[in-house]
């Protein structure tokens, strides 16, 4: 049938656009089944998912209709949104995902996913969204995520993955529509990119809590679009870039804990008129607080804690309407009249005021009046540690909401306030070191809410009021150091609940100690020392199972000490010193085996010493003086220690250590010469042992021992005595670290982490190893250490100034060991360092490298030898051995240190080890990969391995080491004619030579070997 042409044309361009559509939709088709693929080859890669969370994900319906999954409307099957966040994922991320090609948003934020981030997110040019935060990928933040491909990105959020480390990459200045970044909570090293400065969009910027140092770059606070700048938690220095400060849109700012310095502003009103939040404490900021703080209309709370700020409080602060936290202890602010306390009564004008800290300041005189007036929604009122005096405002019961009232250490005299008890919502009251004055008021009793009550070291009078049995959730009582008289069986039954400590010492306490005292279930700490109480000790308070401190000294308890002590197995501290019992020491005491002090001095004791005391090796003080023991003083544990121990005015008492200076019991010869053969083959046995597997190594590490164990067996090892270590408490570590604060971490180990820091009575810095006790095996660890320590002092070991076993302010276990800071960090970073050639640092030369091998020597033959019994370190390697400003080495880290006792040094010889490998990949000895016993053989093993690396730069866990090649093989075959080649370059470069080729090299390796 004809058709004219037009109809043809009409009919050519329909089946020409019905091709093209049809070829177009198998093309789009094909393309989204590319991404069903990914999406399968991602879910491949998780594991551990929730029951059914990605069930919908299989091939029988569309990818589309996957949960999680959202497809674009336009170009069908292809994925543009995917949304796993909070599905508790675990696995990895696949390379896959980056064929995701029209993915816009991708969240995989708040799972468990592991791994390095795949660099193949790179490719995804349209990707305007990344969440990745909240899981434990590790690795480094690909630079090609910053490259222009990504010139989409907005969002980009890698925050709380500690395995994230490196730098951040300087590309990130490349992405043009980024505004926001959020990397906090990661371990991220080096400084803040410059770069960041080319964001012109850039409005959140989140970098908290890294090891970021340096300064903040000046080109961040050029951006008029920054709303929110987080950068606490890190260790910058320098100064706040003044443009910062003038960034009209900014509502966040927070640089808390770092190094900065400098002043504020004096029109800091002016350039951040919306901000809300100003976080600045824990730096070094000094001068006045600037006038124009009160223009700040917007500010809800400044935090600037912990500086050097100086001078009077504005006396405006009333204008601040929205103000919620103004704290800024520890400065040296002052108020020394009416007139400069003004600003009291003008944040009486500030109707949401929650928090006022002022504590650790120079304020004097009296509380103004006006106090009592401020916001009924005030939670904290901070004010310790000033020179405030007068009475307590008799109305302060009008601050309702008041969660913690602390005005301790301070002048105050007077009475409590009967008002004191419409405080109902009241957790902490801190009333302590004042000259309070009268009887504590009955309607304390109605602060049911009560958790901690410290009212010590003043002048109250009277008992303790029957009322206070009411506080059912009272978790510490303090009243130490008063004048109360009294307090009934009722009171103490009903605080079941305290749980940190009972302090009611040097008060007038007297009559019988209430058997209620046993229902303190869960106490660690009863402290009655200085009373008049009398009577037995009741048997009951061995119910008090975690007790770790019970201190009855200087009363007037009579009979025995109870048989069931030994029930309380946490007990560390005891001292029933100045008391009337009588009757021998129970020997069930040495089944208490955390005690560390016990003090039994000024009793009417009888009978001998029992010789199980000698076998709690936890034990570290022992005061037995003026009582009436007789027999032989055991020869062990806490009995060899000079300075630990007291058994003075025991007349009848014979034998022990000579250095006890007692008369020898009758028929002690035979165990005298029995126990001097044992010492001989305890010393014998391990030099012997450790002379025959040195000689399996390269020639430097078996002569040097060998040298020097010759030479120490000239002289007898000098009698040990432990050095007097002072108490340290918890609140001095916290201060003493800054709050343990991330800046002054000095390393972290398997069981938490090293601090640098400083005590009160300690002239220069020191280091402080605070124990993670979430960490399963770090209470062990702690004991170890302890253990191990107390019974060792060496120029070459690490030097212990204290410990701390106490409770956190949240009432959790804490424990802590102090040592001297070494300035030179460990040779593990000595080692593996470059020679700079520039400024002639950076590597360790031959003959330091020769004295620190020397150290090293010294202090192991020491711990094997000059120890009784011996001390077997398990971890010797070069991250534990540190450095101090001499170069000098001293060993450390005793945290797996075992002691050998006579039993377990011959273990080795006929049974295996049941606890396990100690020690560190690399640096075990082989023999315990076939689980015998530890023993010296071990530590000279470790100590071989570690001065093969000293001398080859090379490490055991290096990967050229795999197949059956060990750094000991590799240092082997190259003994003896190719030792030059294994030698570490940096030798020869730090003594001026280029190679070791060269033939001044060769003049002096020989004569390093020579010496021995």
């Amino acid at each position: 049938m004809d058709q004219n042409p037009s109809q043809a044309m009409r009919l050519l361009l329909l089946i020409f656009a019905t091709a093209t559509t049809r070829a177009a939709a198998t093309t789009l088709y094909s393309s989204g089944h590319d991404d069903e693929r990914a999406l399968l080859a991602v879910k491949a890669k998780i594991s551990g998912t929730h029951s059914g969370v990605l069930a919908s994900w299989n091939q029988s319906t569309s990818h589309c209709s996957w949960e999680g999954v959202t497809c674009s409307r336009r170009h069908q099957w292809r994925v543009v949104t995917l949304d796993l966040s909070a599905w508790g994922l675990a696995g990895t991320i696949s390379p896959a995902i980056g064929n995701l090609t029209f993915l816009r948003s991708l969240n995989l934020s708040f799972n468990g996913l592991q791994g390095e981030i795949p660099p193949s997110l790179g490719s995804l040019r349209r990707l305007q969204q990344l969440d990745l935060g909240v899981n434990m990928l590790t690795g480094v933040i690909p630079s090609n995520i910053m490259l222009s491909r990504c010139t989409s990105l907005r969002v980009l959020c890698i925050y709380s993955n500690k395995g994230v480390q490196g730098s951040i990459p300087a590309e990130i200045g490349s992405m043009p529509s980024l505004a926001v970044l959020e990397l906090a909570n990661d371990s991220i090293t080096g400084t803040i990119p410059p770069s960041l400065g080319n964001l012109s969009r850039l409005a959140i910027l989140s970098l908290a809590v890294n090891y970021l140092q340096g300064s903040i770059p000046a080109g961040i606070g050029n951006n008029p679009h920054v709303t929110f700048v987080q950068l606490s938690l890190n260790n910058l220095s320098g100064l706040v870039p003044p443009s910062l400060y003038n960034l009209s849109s900014m509502y966040l700012f927070s640089v808390a804990c770092n190094k900065l310095h400098g002043r504020l502003p004096s029109d800091l009103g002016k350039g951040l008129p919306g901000i809300q939040d100003i976080g600045i404490g824990r730096n070094l900021f000094s001068g006045a607080l600037p006038l124009s703080l009160t223009n700040l209309s917007t500010l809800q709370a400044i935090d600037a804690t912990y500086n050097s700020f100086s001078g009077v409080v504005p006396s405006e602060l009333g204008r601040l309407q929205n103000l919620k936290g103004f704290q800024m202890d520890n400065n040296m602010l002052e108020a020394n009249n009416e007139e400069e306390w003004e600003f009291i009564a003008s944040l009486t004008n500030c109707s949401r005021l929650q928090k006022l800290g002022l504590g650790w300041n120079r304020f004097k005189g009296k509380l103004p009046s006006s106090l009592a007036n401020l916001s009924t929604n005030l939670q904290l009122l901070h004010i310790p540690s000033n020179k405030i005096s007068g009475a307590i405002q008799l109305d302060v019961g009008n601050l309702a909401s008041l969660q913690l009232l602390d005005l301790s250490d301070n002048l105050l005299s007077g009475a409590i306030p009967e008002s004191i008890g419409k405080l109902t919502q009241l957790n902490e009251l801190y009333l302590s070191l004042n000259n309070i004055s009268g009887v504590i008021p009955s309607s304390i009793g109605k602060i049911t809410s009560l958790s901690i009550l410290s009212v010590h070291a003043n002048n109250l009078q009277g008992s303790i009021p029957p009322s206070i049995g009411n506080l059912s959730k009272l978790s510490a009582l303090d009243l130490f150091s008063d004048k109360l008289n009294g307090f009934s069986p009722n009171e103490v039954g009903h605080l079941s609940s305290i749980s940190i400590d009972f302090d009611l010492s040097y008060n007038l306490l007297e009559g019988p100690l209430p058997s209620e005292v046993g229902d303190l279930v869960n106490l660690k700490e009863l402290i009655l020392s200085g009373n008049k109480l009398s009577g037995d000790i009741p048997d009951t308070i061995s119910n008090c199972r975690v007790l770790e401190i019970l201190a009855l000294d200087g009363n007037s308890f009579q009979g025995s000490i109870p048989a069931t002590f030994n029930k309380m197995a946490g007990l560390t501290f005891l001292n029933l010193t100045n008391n009337k019992l009588n009757r021998s020491i129970p020997g069930n005491l040495a089944s208490i085996s955390n005690l560390q002090e016990l003090y039994l001095a000024h009793n009417n004791l009888s009978g001998t010493i029992p010789e199980s005391l000698g076998n709690l090796t936890s034990l570290l003080r022992l005061d037995l003086s003026f009582n009436n023991l007789h027999g032989e003083v055991p020869k062990e544990g806490v009995f060899t220690n000079l300075t630990g121990l007291s058994i003075v005015g025991n007349n009848a008492l014979c034998g022990g250590i000579p250095q006890l200076h007692l008369q020898e019991c009758p028929s002690s010869s035979v165990r005298k010469n029995k126990k001097v053969m044992s010492k001989s083959l305890r010393i014998a046995i391990p030099t012997a042992a450790g002379a025959l597997l040195l000689s399996f190594f390269v020639v430097w590490a078996g002569l040097l021992y060998r040298k020097l164990k010759t030479t120490s067996k000239k002289e007898i090892p000098p009698q040990f005595t432990e050095p007097e270590l002072p108490i340290v408490p918890y609140n001095d570590i916290l201060k003493g670290t800054d709050g343990f604060s991330e800046a002054n971490v000095l390393g972290k180990g398997r069981y938490g982490k090293v601090y640098k820091g400083t005590l009160e009575n300690q002239a220069s810095a020191v280091a402080v190893k605070v124990f993670n006790l979430q960490v399963s095996g770090s209470y062990k660890c702690f004991q170890a250490e302890c253990e191990a320590l107390r019974r060792v002092r060496h120029r070459c070991l690490v030097k212990i100034i204290t410990c701390c076993s106490s409770v956190d302010h949240q009432g959790q276990d804490f424990r802590a060991i102090v040592f001297e800071f070494m300035t030179n960090s460990s040779l593990d970073r000595w080692i593996h360092s470059n020679f700079d050639s520039q400024n002639g640092q950076g590597a360790l030369s031959l003959s330091q490298r020769l004295d620190i091998a020397v150290d090293i020597v010294d202090a192991l033959d020491y711990l094997h030898n000059g120890c009784q019994p011996p001390v077997i370190h398990c971890d010797l390697k070069p991250s534990n051995i540190l450095l101090n400003q001499d170069m000098r080495a001293r060993v450390g880290d005793f945290g797996i240190a075992r002691v050998l006792d006579e039993a377990t040094s011959k273990q080795h010889l006929n049974s295996n080890s049941s606890i396990g490998i100690r020690g560190s990949i690399g640096y075990i000895a082989p023999e315990y990969g076939d689980g015998l016993a530890v023993s010296t053989y071990g530590d000279v093993f470790s100590l071989g391995i570690t001065l093969i690396e000293m001398f080859t730069g090379r490490s055991p866990t290096n990967d050229m080491f795999k197949d059956g090649i060990s750094l000991h093989h590799y240092a082997e075959v190259a003994f003896p004619d190719k030792v030059m080649e294994i030698a570490d370059a940096n030798i020869w470069l730090r003594e001026g030579l280029n190679t070791s080729n060269d033939t001044r090299v060769h003049n002096i390796f020989p004569s390093f070997v020579d010496m021995f």
